[in-house]
């Protein structure tokens, strides 16, 4: 279980490199690191299924599947989100399941979403006071209303804009609009991707092998973004063979 999730066989690069321009820097540590694999696992997110109308989502675990060292992926996200450049939002999965985007795509695709609609005001100027100066991922009611000058009606428009989604009584989380299709696709494909190894003998399969593989109907959002999510999600040892990095359904 240590050498858990920590090897990306040759093979694993090769395919990678040949799905879509994967990180170059994977090996090595800190910010360039991190910053590869967030362009890397951007590139897999399937923009058309959801034409192109959210910013490419990826899972915080993700990035762990890439750069082995968890703690130095936990600093540089929180580098990179203190200095505005990314975004993270707790999209309705668990309280450790962080998904992240590119803050310029997020505020993008935001205008986007709200164009023409009656509180498109709003969005655009919680856009450019709360997002702009606050880099939390929720807001209490005492913050919107004292420190960032919105209304009870105005926050009421945030929340129908899906900008804001409540997490409880007095306070709401930062949200990405109309992401609700993705997490239900998400769920149903990893749920099938681990289906594959399950059905497969004694519980384990190439890690080659399952990337040549034609994936379920349900795999909407494509083996290899499942792939990253599986092994970052710790759902699958990384065993190194001499046939390649052999995936085996962990033990709960």
């Amino acid at each position: 279980m240590k050498r858990k999730h920590q090897l990306i066989s040759d093979t694993f690069k090769a395919k990678k490199q040949r799905l879509a321009e994967g990180p170059k820097t994977v090996e090595k540590e800190g910010p360039e690191a991190i910053e590869s694999a967030l362009q890397y696992l951007a590139s897999l997110f399937p923009r058309k299924l959801f034409e192109d109308s959210l910013p490419p989502l990826i899972l915080r675990h993700q990035i762990y599947s890439l750069v082995k060292d968890r703690t130095t992926v936990d600093r540089c996200l929180s580098q990179l989100k203190d200095e505005g450049r990314i975004r993270m939002f707790q999209q309705g999965f668990d309280a450790d399941t962080l998904v992240v985007a590119f803050t310029d795509s997020y505020k993008s695709k935001v205008l986007e979403f709200v164009s023409g609609k009656e509180f498109a005001r709003t969005v655009n100027k919680f856009l450019d006071s709360v997002l702009a100066s606050c880099m939390d991922i929720s807001f209490d009611k005492k913050k919107m209303l004292r420190e960032f000058g919105f209304s009870d009606t105005e926050i009421t428009q945030l929340v129908n804009a899906g900008v804001l989604t409540v997490r409880d009584a007095g306070s709401w989380w930062l949200a990405v609009p109309g992401a609700g299709r993705f997490v239900k696709y998400f769920i149903k494909g990893r749920k099938a991707v681990l289906g594959m190894i399950q059905k497969a003998k004694y519980k384990e399969v190439l890690l080659s092998d399952l990337q040549t593989r034609r994936a379920p109907h349900a795999v909407k959002l494509g083996l290899p973004y499942h792939i990253h999510d599986i092994i970052g999600a710790q759902m699958v040892d990384c065993i190194p063979t001499t046939s390649g990095t052999l995936l085996r359904l962990a033990e709960d």
